[in-house]
């Protein structure tokens, strides 16, 4: 048996009394998987980015392990609701434009030691300050560094869309900016390298793809390096006592540690692996997320059909955001139908062995966008689900 066959059987024993659509957590999984990202990240610790988790008992369980430490939020109503529940420490990877949480931030003491929002414009600082509406608290401000890489002039950008802020006298201006204005205080400046960290570089059956994608996050790891490290010297000139220097991702973690302008590490995904995290040279992880559907028809030799199943990623569209049929082992997708929203036709000679109602166990292609399709999960120890534990959506939470 398959080391992928003997989960199966796990999973399937596990869930037995359990109808699907259903979504796992196998804990042993998700345990080694932080295990992994603590002994890459080299002391230093990790900010858990939520958005690649959305489940609260999930994040306290990380938290609580050696290693890990404060919370990487993706809205500011999360970051309160967070705060809230006790997490102390909930830094917004995005600028926000919600007034009604800013008061709320600006207006409760408590809130306002907790989170840390994030700027890359005088025009967010204006934002904030018209939203407060009486509301005195000092807002802790984070600055955010544009991690892209430029080529020939500046022709040629690899990176994400993301903050304006480049250079270190533009962060050094924007820190001035912070100081100089009343009710705000910088504690913090950012950076995510998205297209090292999120972007696998080892894809099967494209090795000059590959080979080409390594080339360019070794040269985009050498210019961030330097200019990370200057662009820190120029706002600590200006703000000596920053908190934190956050850099990251899952994919990049032992490459940003070894940075000395970082303090602390952002990861997430790495503790579910999803599909898109199969394809890095860097490390390996243990699928730890999973959800099954049922077999709900038998239209053929080779061919059984599930329930539902269409569940694509965010980002650009193409079949890495979509899930792939995981367990048993051998099926794929019809590919004129692909995964439905309320079907999903799978091919392959293990369809033959399926019955009505048994489970076809899918692995989404990112992280935490799983749990906005389920109010639950199923928290399984060896063969058993010891645990049933809400989704943010199950706490009624979609914030996005």
């Amino acid at each position: 048996m398959t080391a992928r066959a003997a989960d199966r059987a796990r999973y399937d024993r596990a869930t037995a009394s359990l109808d699907a659509p259903v979504a796992v957590v196998d804990l042993e999984a998700f345990d080694a998987n932080a295990d992994s990202l603590v002994a890459r990240a080299g002391g230093k610790p990790i900010r858990v980015a939520s958005k690649s988790v959305r489940c609260r008992a999930l994040l306290e369980r990380v938290l609580a392990r050696p290693g890990f430490a404060g919370i990487m939020s993706f809205t500011l109503a999360e970051s309160l609701w967070l705060a809230r529940s006790g997490f102390e420490d909930v830094l917004l990877a995005y600028p926000s434009a919600d007034r009604a949480a800013y008061a709320e931030l600006a207006g409760d003491p408590k809130l306002a030691a907790a989170v840390t929002v994030m700027v890359d414009d005088v025009s967010q600082l204006e934002l904030i300050d018209a939203a407060r509406d009486g509301g005195r608290e000092e807002i802790r401000v984070c600055l955010e560094l544009d991690t892209s890489l430029r080529m020939l002039g500046g022709r040629v950008r690899i990176g994400a869309l993301r903050s304006p802020l480049r250079s270190p006298a533009q962060l050094a201006d924007l820190a001035r900016s912070v100081t100089r204005r009343p009710g705000f205080r910088l504690v913090g400046l950012m950076a995510y390298e998205g297209h090292i960290a999120g972007v696998g570089d080892s894809v099967a059956g494209r090795p000059l793809r590959s080979r080409a994608v390594r080339l360019m996050q070794a040269a985009a790891r050498r210019e961030l390096a330097v200019r990370r490290a200057e662009v820190v010297r120029a706002v600590r000139a200006v703000v000596p006592d920053l908190e934190f220097v956050n850099g990251g991702g899952t994919g990049s973690v032992q490459h940003t540690a070894a940075e000395n302008a970082v303090t602390e590490i952002a990861a997430g995904s790495g503790l579910y692996v999803p599909r898109l995290f199969d394809n890095y040279t860097s490390f390996s992880g243990r699928p730890a997320a999973l959800f099954a559907q049922p077999v709900v028809r038998r239209p053929g030799v080779g061919v059984v059909t599930v329930l539902g199943g269409g569940y694509p990623a965010s980002g650009a569209a193409g079949p890495d955001r979509l899930p792939v049929p995981y367990l048993p082992e051998g099926l794929r997708y019809d590919p004129q139908e692909g995964p439905g929203e309320v079907q999903t036709p799978l091919l392959g000679l293990a369809a033959d062995d399926l019955l009505i109602g048994d489970k076809v166990w899918f692995r989404h292609a990112k992280a935490g966008e799983l749990c906005e399709r389920f109010d639950e999960l199923r928290l399984i120890e060896g063969d058993r689900v010891t645990a049933t534990v809400p989704t943010y959506r199950g706490e009624g939470r979609t914030f996005l």
